[in-house]
């Protein structure tokens, strides 16, 4: 079995990872990848093709007679790739363009969840900053702070909260006038703020069935104690002890049921990886956002810890066998920290070398996901903001965490940034 993953993140690294556990696959290509998929050998290959070329994508999975696509990143679904493979018979995991909507578009995301009453904040929508700016002058004083979203895609970055009226003005500026998030925020969604801790939910449906990976937690900040600038992400740990069994099971009766078939009523059946951002108040799930695929770093938590074969259940959500599939959980726990460029996520430099101790590999229950590295001759250099993830296993958070900052120590590269903290709300 041939299988092209789409993408050249951590995700995707750790994607192509849990594919070689399946006996059947031959050959698993990924689409561009980076130095560490570069460097799994063997079955592992990287395809020099951009992740937003859908032609491209499409000729080399008919030429290379690929028997199973997994997209990784929003761009591609947002450009109808899932759409092309499927009208010519390939298999592909992921939601079509028009079901994508959920992450590509929070305007859309917000009308379907109102539509559906799928808990989520109060919001308004605002197309210029005359509209944007009235709305803030009319706010009470007891209405702060509003979390302000571009519509659009934006690798995560394109929300402000503003915590007074000044701050709301000036991202009305920044988003309709300055572009700071580019045509995303064509289109602008204030929100309530909602209060309570985030947390992460995971499904692989085939529109009707889903399977439920373990929650996670994210950490968004980039400084420690949750402070500072959101980023894609800096670490992550599964499971959340925050989502308990009732709280799983209100988001499967409140959130994944109803969108599953919301989605399907008004002719957009979802597939693929549905990722629910959950913010969680005294027990209550409410919606922060959709994603369309697969979270990143959270990816390189919950695939470990998947027991079940990978691609035997993303095969099954095709075939419309997915509720008969294995899909079982390891027990204990996973964390993952994520080694950044120094400046992220602002500008960073690139081109560091990156030293890899061999002795990671003897830390039990460790592994090392690439994201932004390349190889540079026989050198592996960074290439991102983000670098590197380093996952590890535990039979608790602790044991997870400790072993994933002892394999930390045991790489090096000029400016290396990483969280202490990841993981320490649970503990």
């Amino acid at each position: 079995m041939n299988i092209l993953i789409i993408g050249s993140g951590a995700r995707e690294h750790a994607m192509a990872w849990a594919a070689l556990r399946n006996g059947k696959v031959s050959r698993v290509f990924v689409a561009p990848g980076n130095g560490g998929t570069a460097m799994m050998g063997g079955r592992v290959s990287n395809v020099p093709l951009k992740a937003t070329d859908v032609d491209a994508l499409y000729d080399f999975a008919v030429s290379e007679k690929i028997d199973l696509t997994i997209v990784g990143p929003e761009q591609p679904l947002e450009l109808g790739l899932v759409n092309r493979f499927r009208s010519a018979g390939q298999r592909i995991v992921g939601p079509t363009c028009e079901a994508a909507r959920l992450e590509t578009s929070k305007v859309f995301a917000k009308e379907f969840m109102r539509r559906h009453g799928i808990p989520t904040a109060g919001y308004h929508i605002f197309h210029d900053v005359a509209a944007a700016n009235s709305h803030v002058e009319r706010l009470a004083a007891g209405s702060w702070p509003q979390v302000i979203k571009a519509s659009g895609i934006c690798a995560g970055k394109g929300v402000i909260i503003a915590l007074t009226q000044g701050e709301a003005l000036a991202a009305n500026t920044a988003m309709f006038e300055s572009r700071i998030f580019g045509d995303a925020a064509d289109e602008v969604v204030y929100e309530d703020f909602l209060a309570g801790q985030e947390a992460s939910v995971f499904a692989l449906t085939d529109g009707k069935q889903y399977r439920l990976f373990l929650a996670a937690q994210d950490h968004k900040r980039i400084g420690e104690g949750d402070t500072g600038k959101n980023t894609g992400g800096m670490g992550a740990y599964a499971p959340a002890p925050l989502v308990t069994p009732d709280v799983m099971r209100k988001v499967e009766e409140r959130i994944i049921r109803p969108t599953l078939e919301g989605m399907a009523a008004e002719g957009y059946p979802y597939t693929g990886f549905l990722y629910v951002g959950l913010m969680i108040d005294n027990g209550e799930p409410s919606v922060v956002e959709f994603n369309a695929r697969l979270g990143d770093p959270e990816t390189q938590v919950v695939l470990p810890l998947l027991k079940s074969d990978f691609v035997d259940a993303l095969l099954a959500s095709l075939d419309g066998s997915l509720g008969s599939v294995p899909f079982e959980m390891h027990d204990g726990a996973g964390a993952t920290v994520v080694m950044a460029s120094a400046g992220y996520p602002d500008a960073y430099e690139t081109g560091a070398e990156i030293t890899i101790d061999q002795a990671v590999e003897g830390i039990g229950g460790v592994t090392v996901f690439h994201a932004g590295t390349k190889q540079d001759g026989q050198k592996l250099v960074t290439a991102g903001g983000r670098v590197l993830t380093v996952t590890a296993l535990g039979g608790g958070l602790k044991e997870a965490l400790d072993r994933a900052y002892e394999g930390i120590g045991k790489i090096k590269f000029e400016g290396a940034y990483f969280r202490r903290d990841i993981g320490a709300k649970a503990i």
